[in-house]
């Protein structure tokens, strides 16, 4: 029997987070999860090694694109054991690491399974065998998600792939389908295209990325349709059915013929929450309808020894999300009155071009019927985008017009994901169009287009005339 102040079900990036705080504070931890080293989905699944990949597809990208530059470097050989290698030992770089840092820090690892055995106590099946048993006086459970797929895309066949197939590349297809148009499948979709697939996206609704602003999809949706053999949208796959030469897939929606076939299928249509965790019913830790743990501000469930973070307690299932829900569950227990609520969480879109944003949308705005101003710079007139040969990038702000405080940001183009956390500090500090405008940004860099972005709303822009109508910028909502 151990005995610690703290356990920590799931060593993803919310859980490794709120383990190692705790640990720094001088708590006595425990931390459970069936790898051998923290990282979760995120490094050995997700995020980490998908980014490895699309490191790669953007320099493939960019040697085809620099002949318009005068620099012909030939169609490059793909040598895929070794692109494999290069992205196992990322992994593999980033594992060890947290591995160290479980040693140096004295955090107890438990490799294997964790049960509830009630609201002080666990029970870990480990991998190497046996059982271990665990009180504490209090829990954080992290125990992630999984890709979801829905009844119709099932096949027990190996060339029907979720992301995590997909991720250990198991050949390039000739051809590859990807049902869904989101972030996960665009990025997975793009790393395979780069590689040779002719790669067919299917989304249901009306665009891709549903939830981001339009006119910053617009710009990716462009190189998209241009690097993918096709995109097909407002259309659903019905039915999928292996056979001897490939998969067979039925499409609904305007597209001919509706039956297509495919040597490979990507489904990425979205994560479950892992919330089925043995025991969780011997306490009174509660559950919604679409499977997310129900916590409050400050990740305590209904059961006040356990917390909950990350994507088992909900959207945006993202990994910095759940990094900092960590931090703050692990500082309440500390005795802080601090709670979990974030003026922005930013999203990217790792794509070629990136796409980020942050805060309120202009989407969200409209459809709440709020007031803002919306001020743009696009990148064609930004100097270190004409240098990259990338000058369809969009940098836009969402302002209250009466306050003119940042309220979001967006941005499409090269580093996109980079620049939004400009965007991020601005918006958690308060701060408004002038504070924006005063901050003297280097030259040149795509960093300016944010500074310019708020020269734009007061119709001052060095870079572009727009005039300020009205009194006011362009204003939606």
């Amino acid at each position: 029997m151990t005995s610690v102040q703290l356990v920590v079900v799931g060593a993803g990036p919310g859980g490794y987070a709120a383990a190692f705080l705790a640990a720094d504070l001088g708590l006595s931890v425990a931390l459970v999860d069936p790898e051998a080293n923290p990282g979760g989905v995120c490094v050995y699944r997700g995020c980490i090694p998908s980014k490895a990949l699309l490191h790669v597809a953007k320099l493939l990208d960019e040697s085809r694109h620099a002949k318009a530059w005068g620099v012909d470097f030939g169609e490059p050989t793909i040598d895929l054991a070794r692109l494999r290698a290069f992205k196992d030992g990322v992994v593999r770089k980033n594992t060890s690491g947290t591995g160290q840092l479980v040693k140096v820090r004295k955090v107890q690892y438990s490799q294997g399974w964790a049960a509830i055995v009630d609201a002080h106590a666990l029970r870990v099946k480990l991998v190497s065998g046996g059982e271990e048993d665990v009180q504490f006086e209090h829990a954080i459970l992290a125990t992630g998600s999984t890709p979801a797929i829905p009844p119709m895309l099932k096949a027990d066949d190996p060339r029907v792939m979720d992301s995590t197939s997909a991720l250990d590349m198991p050949d390039i297809p000739k051809s590859l389908l990807v049902v869904g148009g989101g972030y996960i499948g665009l990025e997975l979709g793009s790393v395979y295209a780069a590689l040779g697939s002719d790669v067919t996206v299917v989304e249901m609704t009306a665009g891709l990325l549903p939830g981001a602003d339009r006119d910053l999809v617009d710009v990716l949706a462009k190189h998209v349709g241009q690097v993918m053999k096709s995109v097909l949208l407002e259309t659903k796959v019905v039915h999928v059915k292996p056979e001897a030469n490939g998969v067979r897939v039925t499409f609904d929606g305007n597209v001919e013929p509706k039956e297509q076939a495919f040597d490979r299928v990507l489904v990425s249509v979205g994560r479950r929450p892992n919330s089925k965790i043995p025991g969780l019913e011997r306490t009174h830790v509660q559950v919604d309808q679409r499977g997310f743990i129900v916590v409050d501000e400050q990740r305590r469930t209904h059961e006040p020894s356990i917390f909950a973070i990350g994507d088992v307690v909900g959207e945006p299932m993202l990994a910095h999300k759940a990094s900092h829900e960590g931090r703050v569950a692990v500082e309440v227990m500390a005795g802080e009155n601090v709670a979990f609520a974030p003026r922005a969480i930013p999203a990217v879109v790792f794509t070629d071009p990136e796409l980020a944003w942050a805060g309120l949308t202009e989407a969200q705005a409209k459809q709440d019927n709020n007031p803002v101003t919306v001020a743009k710079f696009p990148w064609g007139a930004s100097g270190r985008a004409a240098t990259l040969d990338r000058t369809d990038g969009l940098t836009k702000l969402i302002l209250d017009p009466e306050t003119e405080r940042l309220l979001g940001v967006g941005l499409v183009g090269p580093g996109a994901g980079e620049l939004i956390a400009e965007g991020v500090l601005a918006i958690e500090m308060g701060a408004n169009a002038t504070d924006l405008k005063l901050t003297i940004h280097p030259h040149p860099t795509l960093s300016e287009t944010l500074m310019e972005s708020a020269e734009v709303f007061f119709g001052q822009a060095t870079h572009v005339y727009r005039p300020k109508r009205g009194g006011q910028g362009g204003r939606a909502g």
